[in-house]
């Protein structure tokens, strides 16, 4: 069993060697990770790479006049800031969180280093960077093809399979940016969804009640992306070990959305 907070809740730590994870966990910072905060601006030089824990993350892609996208969600089984470890350390778009929790933080060139490597976490980034690829293009495919009961489905279980629990933190606003529809076409799906019994939602809380009602009504793209993260990432079960703590961090670089 995991500990209440710990850095194998992540799914690239808990699969790495023992000797591997022995490096990193001196360096791993846990934060705390609130609904609606940036972790990353737009054209930022990266200084930390971010893994959540019971956090989910979005890249915020922005257009001229505006309007803001976002095509995919990172959870429990990724990471936030690639670009540091695959291109050229600045952010190509915002990150922000779309639904609360925590996560732990390690600065780039720890995790660079180890990357370089060439060992298990290298291995571990690439086959996650590949998942990553295929639920950006396939969300992108559902948004434009599917209905939007269909693609609500589709989010709430990706999100469902990154939480601890049945509970999500966000707004109707959020997943409104997420599917690229209008927040009055969220809500009135999530009505539907609420008198089947499928989900309870108040503001900025939803509550997954009835999972394989969901999982009648959502598109095949679910089951795309799914089967890919489950092909490629490891589900290690394995505890954490006693002797050495992640540090404790209070995060004073994150802002606040407005």
């Amino acid at each position: 069993m995991f500990p209440l907070q710990s850095p194998k809740q992540n799914r690239i730590l808990a699969a790495l060697p023992t000797e591997d994870y022995a490096r990193l966990l001196p360096y791993l910072e846990f934060i705390s990770m609130p609904l609606g905060y940036v972790i990353y601006e737009s054209g930022a030089p990266i200084t930390h790479l971010y893994f959540p824990t019971t956090s989910i993350v979005a890249p915020v892609y922005e257009v001229e006049n505006g309007t803001s996208v976002r095509l995919a969600i990172i959870g429990n089984e990724g990471l936030a800031g690639l670009s540091s470890l695959l291109g050229d350390g600045v952010m190509p778009a915002g990150v922000v969180v779309q639904s609360g929790g925590n996560g732990y933080r390690i600065g780039t060139k720890v995790l660079k280093n180890e990357f370089d490597s060439c060992g298990k976490l290298q291995q571990l980034v690439l086959h996650y960077t590949q998942a990553l690829i295929t639920q950006t293009a396939q969300n992108a495919i559902c948004n434009r093809h599917h209905n939007i009961e269909q693609q609500l489905c589709r989010f709430l279980l990706m999100s469902l399979d990154r939480s601890a629990g049945n509970e999500l933190q966000m707004t109707h606003e959020q997943i409104a940016v997420m599917l690229g529809v209008r927040r009055e076409s969220v809500t009135q799906a999530a009505l539907k969804l609420q008198t089947v019994g499928a989900i309870r939602y108040s503001r900025g809380h939803i509550t997954i009640v009835d999972r394989e009602e969901m999982e009648d009504s959502v598109c095949e793209c679910y089951g795309v992306v799914n089967n890919e993260y489950e092909r490629l990432l490891p589900h290690p079960s394995v505890s954490d070990p006693a002797p050495v703590a992640a540090k404790r961090y209070v995060s004073k670089e994150i802002w606040s959305v407005s």
